[in-house]
């Protein structure tokens, strides 16, 4: 460990908030990963803009981490610092018809508020397992629906420590990008407009989308979401199907048998298993169909 290092981030984050080598297997919904050097979570806002310029300051690399929803740590860890902005930013208020939400609020519970307040439009994303943070940076979406359809505004910091509000049209939204991830902004907080509803409209588009997604997909099963993003004119899922591969596994990684979207961890699949799959799975498809699968989850650190 870095003293120098340690001490400089427990300076800024408070001692208590900063761990040493702290398994990534417990910050990823894949359950996979090895160490980050250093771990820390900050308080507040002030607290990221000091811990991030540290970072800076000291050329160390560092990764803005929500819940690990879409990201695969390697085995061997992560060298650097992993900055988590989770259960300490996701505060969610109702202002009107808008909310506003930190960027570790849990998708769902954006959902439940929306819903508790009456209002629509956020119905989509309400099993979308990540933070509202995770889905600004990729323009994050479901069934017809995605975030810069209700986005109104979004704070982010820059990489030199400025606070920006930028209106949806500067978020350069595309298919999973944006221009915080162009630019490797942080994302602070979100503001989303929705409509007035029915509640019991919404509850129920929202249980339909629920059954839907329980039916089809593999919750019950370590994973990190859809693992590739969707080629142009055709689906992932079903590219890999044809290609025979619903089931096919590397070590402790699977394509999962319910949705072949899915790579799954069967209970001690390592980062290098998944790798290996994702490879195979892309060679296999593109042979079979000419199409070049490309993954949609974020591979981080050594593998």
């Amino acid at each position: 460990m870095n003293q120098n290092v340690y001490e400089g981030l427990c300076q800024r984050a408070g001692r208590e908030q900063v761990l040493v080598n702290e398994p990534m297997s417990r910050h990823t919904t894949f359950r996979i990963g090895g160490p980050a050097d250093f771990f820390v979570v900050p308080r507040d806002v002030e607290c990221v803009k000091q811990v991030a310029a540290f970072c800076k300051e000291e050329k160390l690399p560092y990764y803005i981490l929500g819940n690990g929803s879409n990201l695969l740590v390697g085995d061997k860890g992560y060298r650097g610092v992993m900055i988590q902005l989770y259960k300490n930013f996701n505060q969610i208020r109702v202002e009107e018809n808008r909310i506003i939400a930190q960027s570790g609020a849990m998708m769902a519970m954006i959902a439940k508020t929306a819903l508790a307040a009456s209002l629509t439009g956020f119905e989509f994303a309400s099993g979308i397992p990540g933070t509202i943070g995770g889905a600004a940076v990729m323009n994050a979406g479901a069934y017809g629906g995605e975030l810069r359809d209700v986005l109104l505004q979004t704070t982010v910091l820059t990489p030199e420590g400025e606070v920006l509000t930028l209106k949806t049209e500067e978020m350069e939204f595309g298919y999973r990008t944006s221009v915080v991830e162009k630019r490797h902004y942080t994302v602070l907080e979100v503001v989303l407009g929705l409509e007035p509803g029915d509640p019991e409209k919404i509850r129920s588009q929202m249980e339909d989308l629920k059954d839907r997604r329980v039916t089809k997909q593999p919750l019950e099963m370590p994973s990190a979401g859809s693992t590739f993003k969707r080629p142009e004119g055709y689906f992932a899922g079903k590219l890999i199907m044809d290609a025979g591969l619903r089931g096919f596994s590397v070590g402790g990684a699977q394509i999962s048998e319910k949705h072949c979207g899915f790579v799954v961890n069967k209970g001690n699949a390592t980062a290098e298993d998944v790798r290996e799959l994702i490879r195979q799975v892309q060679e296999r498809v593109q042979k079979q169909s000419g199409v070049l699968l490309e993954p949609e989850v974020k591979m981080l650190g050594e593998f």
